[in-house]
């Protein structure tokens, strides 16, 4: 069973166009299914699950996309300070990213949740926003210069916005490609590509990329 799942939510656009609805209302749905996919990975014994929610490319958009993207993502970040699912099962939110690209609004409540789960070690919940991970790079070497520290992969590695190593990457969406995510974590990572767009990602798909993933013989390179 993979410790580390990360997903790239790809597809939500499509999915309301598929659907007959307004474009934003996809984005909408793909937040609604974050708490789901948890659930999941809980029920599964998954330890790590991080979840590329806003890339910083995605604030080239449309500028009433971007506001609407940033009204979802303020009150689902806002509503995880009173989420039963969150504090009963003793999940860690880390929101990672170049954060200071948000409104002040935003950011409060993405510091606000942190602090509020920051004890909790059973589970953690990364949300990638504004994140990419060149940048991500190199932040942590800038990091690691500026602390005189002797420049070896472990150091680097844990200065990155997200310190462990991903087991399992899956994206929705039908798209065969990473977009500039966790780059350095994703070395030796299964990759599973699913076409099912995420708002439609079911238990039924993620069941079936843990049941490929145990039959898969992990060699990390050897």
């Amino acid at each position: 069973m993979p410790r580390h799942v990360a997903v790239i939510l790809d597809g939500n656009r499509r999915y309301a166009q598929e659907n007959g609805m307004p474009k934003l209302e996809g984005h909408r749905k793909g937040i609604e299914k974050i708490g789901e996919m948890l659930q999941w990975c809980m029920d599964s014994g998954v330890r790590e699950l991080t979840l590329y929610c806003l890339s910083t490319e995605n604030f080239d958009r449309d500028q009433k996309e971007v506001d609407y993207l940033f009204k979802l993502l303020r009150d689902k970040i806002k509503s995880f300070s009173s989420d039963k699912q969150i504090h009963d099962n003793k999940v860690r939110i880390k929101v990672v990213g170049r954060l200071s690209l948000f409104p002040d609004d935003i950011r409060g409540e993405m510091e606000k949740v942190m602090g509020e789960t920051a004890p909790y070690t059973d589970y953690t919940l990364n949300l990638a926003m504004a994140y990419g991970s060149r940048a991500e790079i190199v932040d942590a070497v800038k990091n690691l210069v500026e602390s005189g520290e002797e420049i070896t992969e472990d150091a680097l590695g844990d200065r990155l916005y997200v310190t462990s190593d991903v087991d399992l990457l899956i994206r929705p969406g039908g798209e065969k490609r990473i977009s500039n995510f966790l780059l350095w974590q994703n070395s030796y990572s299964e990759i599973i590509w699913v076409d099912a767009l995420w708002p439609a990602f079911s238990k039924e798909d993620f069941d079936g990329c843990l049941s490929e993933f145990k039959n898969r013989q992990r060699r990390y390179g050897k």
